[in-house]
């Protein structure tokens, strides 16, 4: 399962860096975060809920402003 990230208060890749880190912290979670669009793309092994994704995030200084279901093209 993919979950697409909607995140406040990313001005640089130092920023980046930190919520790429907070997001792979998460157990069976890889990431991919672009400060210049505000966003991280997660990707699970397991369901994580909303709330542990948001915490991480927040944990390390920013704002998740919303969490979406990443729906498969094919």
């Amino acid at each position: 399962m993919r979950k697409i990230l909607e995140i406040e208060g990313m001005t640089c890749g130092h920023c980046q860096k930190r919520v790429e880190e907070a997001l792979v912290g998460i157990p069976a979670v890889s990431a991919k975060v672009d400060y210049r669009k505000n966003m991280a793309v997660i990707k699970m092994k397991d369901e994580v809920a909303d709330e542990v994704i948001r915490k991480a995030v927040e944990d390390a200084g920013y704002r998740v402003i919303t969490i979406r279901i990443l729906k498969s093209l094919f």
